[in-house]
């Protein structure tokens, strides 16, 4: 008897409604006193390849220049706490994740969803979000439920992988996926040019995808998981005072590098032993461009290869585990009436520090 094959049928997007990243840049630039360290805070946005990305707080500038928001968010006096900061993720995060399944799907209620899986690291709230959505999305109350809280980048991968389980085991299971971060609620008021350069890269989004045996879309074959020794400290993740405090070590690009040079000569790797030009797509979490950069290193890829996650970088930024899948829903997006089966691996890497992954199949 066959295995059954999950496949990601569909995926919607949705971000919220306004542009911050030129309003970070000066924002940012502002804080630092030092004008050698402003210059070199403005080379590093001009390599970061992010053009825009997106948050519910609404830019504004004050009439002295200062940069805060309509809210008064990150305001001129104290910024929230992180009590305050949960209270506007679970005043926001609902409409975003039902913004995302609407372009997956208007009439999500006639797909007769059976599982719902909801991944995210940003925020907190009980009733949880997934309980949020079941209710405002017209979900049958027996949806079984599963939350995926606090991976970080590397989400999808975990809840894509528990999708092609379910599916794998009940046949006949209809699995609704979303990835949801708001990481705009997490900057910290700090004049570190580190912690700045790491506020540079992110931003908020919602991904919805349907996982069923249907064959149609992309087909889901096979997932590994990796830890690199030596990295617990190389990306971290802390729930602060005022909010969660991200910290990316500069040494991550490095050992991702040389994690997948390794990765190149092993068997039940990563790559299960192929070369990679035997992979046609290449779905890799824009965690950055330095992290693209190593992974091109690393596995020795073609320029261009990274295209679809350079573009969701360029156009979103890091929005953490809805990243990945706004590069998959590019690929369907992106993919020939027709065209022959292309075989594809996708890659995330996040706290451990650790990289997931699985191989796939995008269906003409």
């Amino acid at each position: 008897m066959n295995a059954v094959t999950a496949h990601i049928n569909r995926i919607g997007t949705a971000n919220p409604p306004h542009g911050v990243h030129d309003a970070f840049l000066r924002f940012a630039s502002a804080s630092l006193a030092d004008e050698k360290t402003r210059k070199l805070f403005g080379r590093m946005v001009e390599r970061s390849g992010i053009e825009q990305r997106f948050s519910f707080l609404e830019p504004v500038t004050l009439l002295d220049g200062t940069v805060t928001d309509r809210d008064d968010f990150y305001g001129t006096g104290e910024w929230p706490g992180t009590a305050r900061r949960m209270e506007r993720y679970a005043s926001d995060a609902p409409g975003l994740a039902l913004e995302a399944i609407r372009a997956l799907d208007p009439d999500i209620a006639a797909q007769g969803i059976t599982h719902l899986i909801v991944a995210s690291c940003t925020g907190f709230m009980a009733p949880g979000l997934d309980q949020v959505v079941i209710e405002r999305a017209g979900l049958d109350p027996r949806t079984e439920r599963t939350v995926v809280g606090f991976m970080g980048c590397y989400a999808a991968v975990n809840s894509l992988r528990l999708a092609h389980h379910i599916v794998r085991s009940t046949p006949q299971a209809r699995v609704l996926v979303i990835t949801l971060e708001l990481c705009t609620l997490h900057f910290q008021r700090t004049v570190d040019l580190g912690k700045l350069l790491s506020m540079l890269l992110f931003g908020d989004g919602a991904a919805a995808a349907l996982v069923t045996a249907e064959a149609q879309g992309i087909a889901l074959r096979d997932f590994r998981a990796a830890t690199i020794s030596g990295t617990a400290d190389a990306i971290t993740w802390d729930i602060g005072d005022q909010g969660f405090d991200m910290h990316l070590g500069g040494e991550v690009p490095a050992r991702i590098t040389e994690a997948l040079r390794r990765e190149r000569d092993m068997t039940d790797g990563l790559l299960r032993g192929q070369m990679p030009a035997e992979f046609s797509l290449w779905a890799v979490h824009a965690g950055g461009r330095t992290i693209l950069d190593a992974v091109e290193q690393g596995l020795c890829l073609p320029e261009g290869t990274l295209e679809p996650s350079r573009a969701v970088l360029r156009e979103f930024g890091n929005m953490s585990s809805a990243t990945l899948m706004f590069i998959l829903a590019r690929m369907l997006a992106q993919r020939g009436q027709g065209q022959a089966p292309q075989p594809g691996i996708a890659m995330a890497f996040g706290p451990g520090m650790a990289a997931e992954g699985f191989r796939f199949t995008l269906l003409g």
